[in-house]
């Protein structure tokens, strides 16, 4: 006898996607449901895998959320896997815990959604005992952690955990619940279900511990594969896992190397190749790709200049290939120089750096830096740089980056 189940976690269904490429209304609708069509592509796995339960280790929401249509959307698909004999359990995550959803929606007695107090469900699979354990997060922090809060491992059982947790930590992600690895694999359970790292981690062992990734990335900076584990614990509590792509839509970066490269025509055909080459290596599924042009510095005057021009080529370019969309241009400026026309211009290039740098120049942008700063959500104020060190290094950056593609335009009105 065996205990199958289905890990997903972030769902964050019906969540605002925020991509450039939105832009585009065909992609609008398209993308604008991934995260529902992804969970409903979760149900379909359960039932053509007939497994005994699926385990969503938290956000299956996203904020503050009231739409009826995302509630009624659940019902039908935790009332399709209920329908089928198959069990759900639930932990609300730090983004469930701020949705009106969460507190008013009645889901089918096959759904189990643990509350703020580390519980647990005893199941029977034949001569099997698995044991659930729980727990929801209250309120939308939780900066200690939660793992203490859990019983000890059921006797005679083979027991799995559900929590939100950040783990150790991780860039982009604020401490929620944090607890170590050795924390975890101390339990004497079998299976930790993990969620609230948009990145896949699996760590087998004695315990296994897995944090699943979320099903549907929503940005670019939620790029690469997406899936979801399917795991199979065996009477000894040995187990095994797999994973399952889960994603309708990816988001991918895509390199262009433009070293060497000494024209316009040659920059465009390497960008069209690599945009090939991005639907040939991920076939099946729709891509919104935001190329990196590398190595650029023999054209970073025109580059800068007509980056309009090169967000047209490729946008064409994958017109024609079809499934694939850009979101943006992004030109990696390297170490090297960029090469400044000689004459009248250079003379130019010089004035407007001794200006730009000034101390009155740099005080005039800095203050209206700290007035854009502190209209940002607070997430997004440190993209300015930390401190008053990072905030002055981002500043001169800015100011430097900002001259030099002025002059480039200019470089280019003859």
């Amino acid at each position: 006898m065996v205990f199958r189940f289905v890990h997903t976690a972030d769902i964050h269904l019906d969540s605002p996607l925020k991509s450039l490429a939105l832009r585009d209304p065909a992609l609008s609708a398209r993308v604008g449901t991934a995260t529902r069509e992804a969970f409903r592509g979760i149900i379909d796995l359960c039932l053509r895998e007939a497994v005994d339960a699926l385990l969503i280790a938290g956000d299956l929401y996203d904020g503050a959320q009231t739409s009826m249509k995302t509630a009624q959307f659940l019902l039908a698909e935790f009332a399709r896997l209920d329908a089928a004999g198959i069990a759900s359990f639930v932990i609300r995550g730090n983004h469930d815990a701020a949705s009106k959803i969460t507190r008013e929606l009645v889901l089918p007695a096959a759904v189990t959604v643990f509350g703020s107090k580390a519980t647990h469900r005893v199941i029977e699979r034949g001569a099997m005992r698995v044991a659930i354990h729980g727990i929801s997060f209250a309120q939308p922090v939780a900066p200690d952690s939660l793992l203490p809060r859990f019983a000890a491992p059921v006797a005679g059982a083979v027991n799995i955990g559900l929590m939100h947790s950040s783990l150790g930590g991780a860039i982009g992600h604020d401490p929620y619940a944090p607890c170590s690895l050795a924390d975890l694999q101390a339990t004497g359970f079998a299976y930790w279900a993990l969620g609230h790292i948009h990145r896949r981690s699996v760590h087998a062992g004695a315990v296994t511990v897995v944090m699943p990734g979320m099903p549907q990335g929503r940005d670019i900076g939620e790029a690469g594969p997406k899936s979801v584990t399917l795991a199979t614990i065996a009477e000894d509590g040995q187990v095994t896992t797999e994973e399952r792509p889960s994603a309708l839509v990816q988001f991918e970066r895509v390199v262009v190397d433009a070293a060497g490269c000494g024209d316009w025509p040659g920059l465009v055909g390497r960008l069209k190749r690599a945009l090939r080459g991005a639907r040939r290596d991920h076939a099946g599924i729709d891509l919104i790709v935001r190329p990196l042009i590398t190595g650029a510095e023999a054209l970073d005057w025109q580059v800068r200049r007509d980056a309009d021009k090169l967000l047209a080529e490729a946008e064409a370019e994958a017109a024609a290939i079809g499934t694939v969309w850009i979101d943006k241009i992004e030109v990696d400026r390297g170490s090297g120089a960029a090469s400044i026309p000689a004459g009248a211009m250079a003379e130019l290039a010089g004035l407007v750096e001794q200006r730009s740098m000034s101390p009155a120049a740099l005080q005039d942008a800095g203050a209206a830096m700290e007035a854009l700063v502190k209209a940002l959500p607070p997430l997004l104020r440190d993209r300015f740089g930390d401190g008053d060190a990072g905030r002055d290094l981002a500043l001169r950056v800015l100011m430097a980056e900002g001259a030099t593609d002025v002059l480039a335009r200019l470089a280019g009105a003859d």
